[in-house]
């Protein structure tokens, strides 16, 4: 049993609290990040909730004419604005002290442990639930993203794709880069991270 996952983290969002849309730079960045896709052939498109995800996926889905499904397992650990009158300092520290420490649960949201937890249930459930070969993309968020693969991967193997990736994994992913990973006989290959090719000129 194999699939080929593509992780996309959403384009660029609005600088705002709460649940926020992409900006026009963004919308470019998912144009382009459509087009790359719509040479392959799309078993199904899953998308975090969040419209920055969804505005994300939108073009994506007309390009494959692929169908775009929500699940919340695809939702960011904690999004600002989930907490009333958390400033956007006290959410720093917060996610700070989460990735320094993947046990910690913080007072809204998910540990960076729960959260790719349940990155890797969605991804092995998709797999059993698709035929070998499928293709299926992933919209989601760049901290979802590293805390699934620090916990899925050993350090060693990650520091190929970038030295100290553990240390420095907040800012690895940029938006709208891709990731492949592929599940194959019950294991997981990451075949290429945070790639950006695709949005050069």
């Amino acid at each position: 049993m194999s699939s080929t996952f593509f992780l996309v983290r959403h384009a660029i969002k609005e600088k705002a609290i709460g649940d926020v849309s992409i900006t026009t730079e963004g919308n470019l960045q998912a144009q382009l990040t459509a087009r790359w896709f719509c040479n392959l052939q799309i078993a199904a498109i899953v998308t975090s909730p969040l419209k920055r995800a969804k505005e994300t996926a939108e073009p994506i889905a007309i390009k494959t004419n692929a169908t775009v499904s929500e699940d919340s397992r695809l939702r960011e650990r904690a999004n600002w604005g989930d907490l009333p009158e958390q400033t956007f300092e006290e959410f720093i520290d917060m996610w700070q002290r989460c990735t320094r420490d993947p046990e910690y649960i913080p007072p809204v949201g998910d540990s960076a442990k729960q959260a790719g937890e349940r990155l890797c249930s969605l991804l092995l459930e998709l797999s059993k639930n698709h035929p070998t070969g499928s293709n299926i993309v992933l919209v989601t968020h760049g901290g979802l993203i590293t805390d699934f693969l620090v916990q899925s991967f050993s350090e060693d193997q990650l520091n190929v794709w970038h030295p100290n990736f553990v240390a420095v994994q907040s800012n690895l992913v940029p938006e709208c880069s891709i990731t492949r990973l592929s599940y194959v006989s019950g294991h997981f290959e990451l075949g290429s991270f945070a790639s950006v090719e695709h949005l050069k000129p």
